[in-house]
């Protein structure tokens, strides 16, 4: 088996050029001698139009009544094949797609001036017969050219095609290894900011830790944890009384059940946040007494209905606090871990603590949202990473392929410079 040629991508226009020279060359030449040969055919059937427009003109001057209708006629028509003709531009370049582009429009004018003739010498029969006859002359040979050189470019020029499109394969693959090599630059930068990030949130969140870690703060998250557990405890032992609060407060709002402003007041805190309530009453709490009062006394007289099983819960917790006090302790802890938290709060080292924490968590926050939006484009990147590194795949392939047909050996691309 032969061994391939290798190739660089940077050298391979020159050397697919140098290839196919003997293949392409003769082409081009012919390619060109049809060319000159269309543009004299072309200026053949212009010049034979113009006679027309000057015999026609000479008999119009005439003033002939039996043939200035004809004349007139024979005038428009050749003036009208020589504006088509005009149109026709022949371009030097011989690339494949301007050639082709320039037989189209060929064979598009030829069809023009067939259906102006056809449509034309009813009208000026049977005068100028010899113009006509010579006129149709010139255009069976623009028409045969036009045939032959569409015959032409179908049957053997498509090799041009195939160098053309090699040449502009060779661009895109190009232009592809560039955009990859940009891409695997950004993601690099990416990568590595990532890795400062990553840095950044650990050192952070190590900063975060030591702050927590300070006697201060811990004491102060070790009381906030004590007061989550102290208002857990407090709904708990009022559980039951939740629904009936929310009865009777809409019982006193439409005057069914009278409750003064300041006890109506403190059923709302009750319901927003019954341990800072509960703290906030007096010894034995004589506030939330009275409202239970109340509200045993409503249930009693049949105006808040409960289901059967509900109304013997919050009786039973009505009773306990009413009779047993059984909110005494939690009262007294829930307000002692207040206090103490006050004291904490007042105090100028966990003040500075938490600015200080609070300043670091946004400073993490920060970090975080950037994190995630690195990492998304580190995600877009190597997507994009991929799409490019199998359009370059396929762009060599291809090259080596066409490569392979033409010159009828076996290529190998090296992409590297």
């Amino acid at each position: 088996m032969l061994q391939a040629s290798q190739i660089r991508l940077f050298h391979f226009k020159d050397w697919l050029n140098e290839e196919t020279a003997s293949l392409i060359d003769p082409l081009k030449g012919k390619a060109s001698s049809m060319l000159k040969e269309v543009k004299e055919r072309v200026g053949d059937t212009i010049e034979s139009s113009q006679k027309i427009v000057e015999n026609s003109q000479n008999e119009m001057n005439k003033n002939n009544p039996k043939t200035y209708r004809f004349a007139r006629n024979a005038n428009k028509f050749a003036q009208s094949l020589i504006d088509t003709l005009n149109s026709v531009n022949i371009s030097e370049n011989l690339e494949y797609g301007t050639v082709l582009s320039a037989c189209d429009h060929l064979e598009k004018t030829c069809a023009t001036l067939d259906q102006l003739r056809r449509s034309a010498y009813p009208y000026i029969s049977p005068y100028f017969i010899f113009d006509r006859r010579r006129l149709d002359v010139f255009v069976k040979r623009l028409f045969d050219i036009t045939k032959e050189f569409r015959s032409f470019l179908t049957e053997k020029y498509a090799n041009i095609r195939a160098v053309d499109e090699a040449s502009a394969q060779v661009d895109r693959l190009i232009q592809t290894l560039s955009e990859t090599k940009q891409n695997e630059e950004s993601l690099k930068q990416a990568e590595e900011r990532m890795q400062a990030l990553e840095n950044g949130i650990t050192e952070t969140e190590s900063k975060l830790q030591q702050i927590q870690a300070r006697a201060e703060l811990s004491e102060l998250a070790k009381l906030d944890q004590r007061i989550d557990e102290l208002r857990a405890d407090i709904k708990h032992n009022l559980r039951y009384l939740q629904k009936p609060f929310y009865k009777l407060q809409s019982l006193a709002r439409t005057s069914a059940v009278a409750v003064p402003p300041d006890e109506l007041h403190k059923l709302d805190e009750y319901l927003a946040d019954p341990l800072a309530a509960l703290a906030a009453e007096g010894n034995e709490y004589p506030t939330l007494k009275s409202v239970l009062t109340k509200l045993d006394s409503t249930i009693t007289q049949g105006k808040l209905k409960l289901k059967s099983t509900r109304l013997r819960k919050a009786q039973d917790q009505i009773s306990a606090v009413l009779n047993k006090n059984s909110l005494d302790t939690l009262q007294k802890s829930a307000q002692e871990a207040l206090v103490h938290r006050k004291q904490l709060l007042s105090s100028g080292t966990v003040k500075t603590l938490q600015d200080e924490f609070t300043a670091i968590q946004k400073q993490l926050e920060t970090l975080q949202k950037e994190c995630e939006f690195v990492t998304s484009r580190i995600k877009a990147s190597k997507t994009d990473r991929t799409k490019l590194q199998e359009r370059a795949a396929y762009l060599k392939k291809e090259l080596e392929r066409k490569a392979s047909q033409l010159t009828r050996k076996s290529v190998q691309i090296v992409l590297s410079s």
